[in-house]
Order: structure tokens, then C-alpha cells, then sequence
């Protein structure tokens, strides 16, 4: 694949970080701190998306054997796009309605979620399944280091302009940031997508059998198995503070909405760095596995900084603690994704695209909704805001320890020679019938 495709891919997905980051970095403070919402709350509808998730598995399969117009991937995307970017910019609406009159703003956050959601597992997808078709196993680790390099630097930029437009916050001002990020988005994805994809796909062999005999040979692989339980816990680890940083900035040490959003940025671009290290000078002396271990050793660093920052009231350790999960991040992010499209086959890259999708997305979930909820609970039993931080980030660095055990077990050579022998099976008994 040509570094100018490989850009292209990149515009897709600061497309969807264009989109997030208001969500991420601005509402989940705006819910928590401002309007008083609880986090359990809040977090429940930001991981409502990826409840979705498993969605991914059936979307993936199906683009992998219908394409549309000779196109397998770009009309999944497309309309991903569309969706994502259609609730993202209802959202704070809803938050607004929430706080108007609670039940009715609710049941809007839910369509609101729901519909983001829809289009972030559509189009997600969709376009890692694209990636895997145009570049080769060998352009892998170039083509996760420019797409997350891309992707991060719009998460640097959105957080940078972002807080400076809500420097004064009003709730006007923030549903126009919204609806700005928005337009920005849908521009950047159809830049990125127009042309992109070669046209004439036609399904290969092996991709016409059932979804769900296909992901019979998925769960069937104790490799693949073993893959989406690491994975699963390495992403609820880094990602379960999602909801909950900037409100701790906020809560703990009485920073602005200006620079709680900062935070952002301070976290991108640590991760921003780490990604260059990795995909272009740590790639050559490290393997897959070692990087990605490195990098979940320095997120846990990075959890243990922040969460002694809040014990101590130490805010000049907070920020370097939020730099240095933010590098362990970056690494980990590197390493994983290339793992990650080499635990596919070439025949139903799709598939298994969506199978880590749904890892990812569970990942999520899990991490957010559990960090949200642990915060409410701890922090009401010790009548103390700081506790339940304290306790949740604490919890995210020890399960990052845990990945570094099963990560051991983590063989694509094994997986690849076994899932050749399944689908081969699964062929021959769809033969027979």
C-alpha cells in the first residue's frame, strides 16, 4: 500500500476521533462536574455504544461477502460516518435535556448514544477490515503507526481548540463546538474515503459460508480465544479512564473546563511520541510482543502516578503520571493493532476484524461502566471523592500487571496453523450439505 493510501486510511479515522473526543473529553466533565450526574450514569450512556458491539462480527463478515456496487468496504463506512457523527452532535443536547427535565432528557441520550454508537461500530469495522485488505503483512506496523500518528494528532488538535472555545463555557457555546467537530468530521472521512477503495471486489473463497458457522471457527480456535481475553482486559484497563479523568482534574484539583480538556492533549501527545518511537524505531529491535508488554509496564506506571497524585493532593505528579500513561498507550496501542490484523486470515480478514471489535468495544464498556460505578460506590462508602479515583485507577494499573501474564500465551503462528485447519473443515461440511 502507498503512503498516500496509507494517508487516506488516517483521514477515516481522525474522522471518527473528530467526533469522540467532545463525548470523552468534555461532555463526561460537563455530566459529572457541572450538572451533577452521577458517573455510573454517565458512564453507562457512553458505554451504551458498545453494547453494540458484537455487531461488529456480523458486519464484518457481511462486507467481507456482499459487496455493494462492487465495493465491500466504503459503503459500510460511509454510512458509519453519517451515524456517528448524526448522534454524536445530539448528545449534548441530551445532556442539556437531562438536566431540564431528567426522564425525558434521558430517553433523547439514549437514541442519542445509541445512534452514535451504531455508526462508531459500523464504520470501525469497516475501515480496519479496509486497512487489512490494501496493505500487506509486512506494511502492517507502518500502516497502524501513520493511521493512530494521524488519529492521535486530531485528538492533539480537537482537545487544543476545543478547550480554548469553551474557555467560557455556556451551553450554547458547547452544543456549537459540537456541531463545528461534526462538520469537520463528515469532511475529513469523504476526503479520506472517495477513491480509496479499488472497485470490483468480488467475495473470496471461503467467505460465503454462515456467520454463524464462521464464528463457531472463531470461538473454536483456543488461540483466538486467548487473544480476545487479553485484548479484552489490556483495553478496559488503559480505556476505563476515559470517563473519569477530567472529573477527578476537576474534583481533585479545581481545574477549568479550559484545562481539564488540556488533559487531552497533554495524554495525546505523549501517546503521539510513543506511537513514532514504536513504528519507526522500536519496531526494528523490539518484536510485537515485547512492545506490547513495554507498553502496558508503562501504562501501569502511569495509573500508580495518577492515582498517588489524587492520595496526596500532588497535581505537579498528576500531569506527568497522565504523560506516561499516555507514552505506555501509545506503545501498547502500536503493537496491539499490529497483533491484532495478524490474528486474521486473509479470507475472512472481515471476520476476525469484527471479532476484535467486539473485544474492543466490550473493552470499553467494561472498563468505563466499572470505573464509573467503582467511583460512586467507594466514594459514597468513605464518604470521600478521592477514595473512589483513588481506588479505580489503582484497579487499571494492577489489571495492565495481568495482561503481562497472559500475554505469554499469545502465539499468531499457532493461530494461523489451526485456523487454516478450521475453516478447511467448515468448507468441507458446508460442501456436504
Amino acid at each position: 500500500m502507498s503512503l498516500l493510501k496509507n494517508f487516506r486510511l488516517g483521514l477515516i479515522h481522525m474522522a471518527v476521533a473528530v467526533s469522540l473526543v467532545p463525548i470523552t473529553g468534555i461532555l463526561n466533565r460537563i455530566m459529572i462536574h457541572e450538572l451533577g450526574i452521577l458517573a455510573s450514569l454517565v458512564a453507562g450512556l457512553i458505554v451504551l455504544p458498545h453494547l453494540l458491539s458484537p455487531m461488529q462480527v456480523v458486519i464484518g463478515q457481511f462486507s467481507d461477502a456482499h459487496p455493494i456496487a462492487g465495493y465491500r468496504r466504503s459503503p459500510y463506512i460511509a454510512l458509519g460516518l453519517l451515524l456517528c457523527v448524526g448522534g454524536a452532535v445530539l448528545t449534548p443536547l441530551a445532556a442539556l435535556a437531562m438536566d431540564a427535565n431528567f426522564w425525558p432528557g434521558l430517553a433523547f441520550a439514549l437514541v442519542a448514544f445509541v445512534i452514535w454508537g451504531l455508526g462508531y461500530n459500523l464504520s470501525v469495522v469497516s475501515y480496519l477490515s479496509l486497512a487489512s485488505d490494501l496493505s500487506s503483512e509486512g506494511q502492517r506496523p507502518r500502516t497502524i503507526a501513520v493511521m493512530w500518528f494521524m488519529m492521535i494528532s486530531a485528538v492533539i488538535a480537537t482537545a487544543i481548540i476545543t478547550g480554548r472555545a469553551l474557555e467560557h463555557y455556556s451551553p450554547e457555546l458547547l452544543v456549537r463546538v459540537f456541531f463545528a467537530c461534526g462538520g469537520v468530521a463528515l469532511t475529513l472521512g469523504f476526503l479520506g474515503l472517495i477513491g480509496l477503495e479499488p472497485r470490483g471486489q468480488v467475495a473470496r473463497a471461503g467467505e460465503r459460508h454462515g456467520t454463524r458457522a464462521a464464528i463457531r471457527a472463531v470461538t473454536g480456535n483456543p488461540h483466538a480465544r486467548a487473544f480476545f481475553v487479553y485484548l479484552t482486559l489490556l483495553l478496559a484497563a488503559i480505556l476505563g479512564q476515559d470517563v473519569l479523568l477530567e472529573p477527578f482534574g476537576a474534583q481533585a484539583f479545581g481545574m477549568s473546563v479550559r484545562e481539564t480538556t488540556q488533559l487531552t492533549a497533554v495524554w495525546g501527545g505523549a501517546t503521539l511520541l510513543a506511537l513514532l518511537l514504536q513504528g519507526f524505531v522500536l519496531s526494528r529491535f523490539l518484536s510485537k510482543k515485547a512492545g506490547a508488554a513495554l507498553g502496558a509496564s508503562l501504562a501501569a506506571l502511569g495509573f500508580f502516578a495518577i492515582t498517588l497524585s489524587g492520595l496526596l493532593h500532588m497535581q505537579p505528579l498528576f500531569v506527568p503520571g497522565i504523560a506516561v500513561l499516555g507514552f505506555g498507550t501509545g506503545i501498547a496501542t502500536t503493537t496491539n493493532l499490529a497483533l491484532m490484523l495478524d490474528m486474521t486470515t486473509p479470507e475472512n480478514a472481515g471476520l476476525f476484524i469484527g471479532a476484535w471489535g467486539v473485544a474492543d468495544a466490550a473493552a470499553r464498556g467494561l472498563g468505563n461502566f466499572t470505573a464509573g460505578v467503582v467511583r460512586d460506590v467507594v466514594s459514597t462508602v468513605l464518604a470521600s471523592p478521592m477514595g473512589g479515583y483513588a481506588v479505580v485507577f489503582l484497579l487499571e494499573g494492577l489489571m495492565l500487571c495481568v495482561t503481562l501474564v497472559l500475554l505469554r500465551r499469545i502465539d499468531t503462528a499457532a493461530f494461523r496453523g489451526e485456523q487454516e485447519l478450521s475453516m478447511s473443515q467448515l468448507i468441507a461440511v458446508a460442501g456436504d450439505a
